[in-house]
């Protein structure tokens, strides 16, 4: 279920309030360019400055314009919290309005011992009959889960994957070795890295902007064609790497608005990028073929 690409969707705002309907276009066109997958309401999609009623709504408003389109593709909905209480209600939410599994970070700020993280998941995994996707990203959360504690976190049936965000392809590396948990790339760039020792694809940030582009880098991965793969990896680098000139999801956003694909808006304590970042970032993507003539998204 978890393989291919998913891309991690940006939440849409407009006047300072959630753009559902900009939403709705959004995964219209995510599932026309032919993604695997949506994941709403994670790091890219502005969880934590979004209010429990907004986090909510925007789980529902995705399933719900996910299953109106031609193709159904699922949806692996962003459930997780520093409070063990919240990540269970949040994912008994994302189970009853149609969500296919449940992408949960490791607890932030509070740092839990490895044990602690093992009580957390399990608790959350022992509550909803759900399928759960763990989220490694140390850098976001202050707090690495080590493989041996996902290898213990593997035996319990609801928990089939890893999304590994540590930058370390020894990491997944290890995780493969001790246990069979599906693995996919939480970093654009280190998506063929890990695909080439076993992970089943990416949970993407650049596929908001151009998903048909890394939708070709994964399936010729998927396939083994490793020449095709390696060139669209190397073709996509630079993008993959500016998209994280500043923290995510400001780049992404702002090379959105760029190409007349969203507001460009963000909630405070996030802000605009700085004009030295947006001009080299309308630069990389004039050079990649991201934006024409007329500044519109050609890819």
């Amino acid at each position: 279920m978890i393989q291919g690409l998913f891309t991690a969707m940006v939440t849409p705002f407009k006047g300072g309030r959630v753009d559902y309907d900009r939403l709705s276009v959004n995964v219209s066109d995510q599932v026309e360019a032919g993604v695997d997958g949506l994941v709403p309401v994670g790091t890219t999609g502005e969880s934590p400055t979004l209010s429990h009623e907004e986090h909510r709504r925007v789980i529902e408003q995705v399933v719900k314009a996910a299953s109106e389109q031609p193709r159904k593709v699922p949806v692996v909905a962003g459930t997780g919290s520093n409070s063990t209480e919240e990540a269970t209600a949040l994912t008994r939410h994302a189970k009853q309005v149609g969500a296919v599994a449940a992408l949960m970070v490791n607890p932030y700020y509070n740092k839990p011992t490895q044990e602690g993280l093992y009580r957390h998941f399990m608790a959350v995994a022992d509550a909803v009959d759900l399928p759960i996707v763990l989220y490694n990203i140390p850098g976001r959360t202050g707090v690495t889960m080590t493989p041996q504690t996902v290898a213990r976190l593997a035996g319990h049936p609801h928990i089939v994957a890893i999304k590994e965000a540590t930058g370390s392809l020894d990491m997944a590396s290890e995780i493969a070795s001790l246990c069979d948990i599906a693995i996919v790339s939480g970093d654009d760039s280190l998506t063929l890295p890990l695909m080439s020792v076993g992970a089943k694809g990416v949970i993407s940030v650049l596929s908001n902007l151009i998903p048909r582009r890394v939708k070709a880098l994964v399936d010729a991965a998927r396939s083994g064609d490793g020449d095709t793969a390696r060139r669209l990896h190397l073709e996509l680098f630079p993008l993959f790497k500016i998209m994280f000139i500043e923290t995510n999801p400001i780049p992404i956003k702002t090379a959105m608005c760029m190409c007349g694909l969203d507001s460009g808006e963000l909630r405070l304590p996030l802000c605009e990028m700085s004009d030295a970042n947006q001009a080299a970032l309308k630069r990389a993507l004039s050079q990649h073929g991201v934006l024409g003539r007329s500044g519109v998204a050609v890819s």
